[in-house]
């Protein structure tokens, strides 16, 4: 291992502002930076935002301005709140499908018995992951109710997945028996090894979400499982995009959906300098996501 860097003197809001012009940005209402940086920190608008603008450690491109920067992450927010409805959405659709496909197979607490999937081990640690979300959700009425008044204190499964995170839910689907995955994936229409990468890709995604983190122009650490149609057309599978056609096809049903993709249209209209192509949209990309 080379020598270890050491870490940044702190910088005042002034500071930082002079910093930005010393190596190139364009700040032409220093005020209105200053407001900014105040409310959005330095790492998370600047370093986060500043990707293509510059190379690491070097001047940012030729008239790029503090405001492309400010654009870049309010296009961000924007987007993240609107993709997180849908996923919302999903994971209800998934709560509900799932619970009631097992608990009509295995009984309302076949959960708790480990002959019912297909991994004992990882049986174990679903079980501890589920006490450690009862005990968070413990003043929930729903769970005092089954904690106190029904014999061992369990929850039933249509019960207990609402106390799911969406990570466990997909834990929970992934240790299914394969007959039962297909049973649930075929309610969507999909293939049970596609849903199983999708649920996956898309709690991550959801995360990313809810710390309110960044999307735009950022690579996917969960890739799922892409449709040849599409790998054939040249869509990756480690950016938001790739996710996005994956989320379509568990909401194709879902009168929103065309709404939902008008809704990314105009934000692309609206903040002109996003760069589609950073999160894997291909030119066509309204069309792929339209079409059944």
């Amino acid at each position: 291992m080379g020598e270890l860097k050491q870490h940044q003197s702190p910088m005042t809001v002034d500071e930082q502002v002079e910093n930005l012009k010393s190596i190139g940005l364009i700040v032409e209402d220093e005020e209105y930076a200053k407001k900014i940086l105040n409310d959005i920190s330095y790492f998370r608008l600047v370093k986060a935002y500043s990707l293509n603008l510059k190379p690491k450690n070097g001047h940012y491109n030729n008239k790029t301005t503090f405001k492309e920067l400010v654009d870049l992450y309010l296009f961000n927010a924007n987007f993240r709140q609107i993709i997180f409805p849908e996923i919302e959405q999903i994971e209800i659709n998934v709560r509900c499908r799932l619970a009631n496909y097992f608990a009509d197979q295995y009984g309302v607490l076949g959960y708790l018995d480990a002959k019912n999937f297909a991994d004992e081990e990882y049986h174990k640690e679903f079980l501890s992951d589920i006490e450690e979300e009862i005990r968070r959700n413990s003043k929930a009425p729903f769970v005092r109710n089954f904690r106190e008044n029904y014999e061992g204190g369990n929850l039933p499964i249509y019960a207990l997945v609402e106390v799911f995170s969406f990570g466990t839910l997909s834990k929970f689907y992934k240790n299914m028996h394969n007959k039962d995955k297909k049973a649930v994936a075929k309610t969507f229409g999909v293939g049970y090894t596609y849903i199983e990468s999708w649920l996956e890709s898309i709690s991550y995604v959801r995360n990313i979400c809810a710390h309110y983190g960044r999307l735009y122009n950022a690579k996917m650490s969960k890739t799922p499982m892409l449709y040849k149609e599409y790998t054939q057309a040249g869509i990756g599978n480690n950016r938001i995009y790739g996710v996005l056609l994956c989320m379509k096809h568990l909401l194709k049903n879902d009168t929103h959906w065309n709404l939902f993709v008008d809704k990314i249209d105009m934000l692309f209209d609206k903040y002109e300098r996003v760069q589609t192509s950073t999160m894997g949209f291909p030119e066509n990309w309204k069309d792929m996501l339209l079409n059944k």
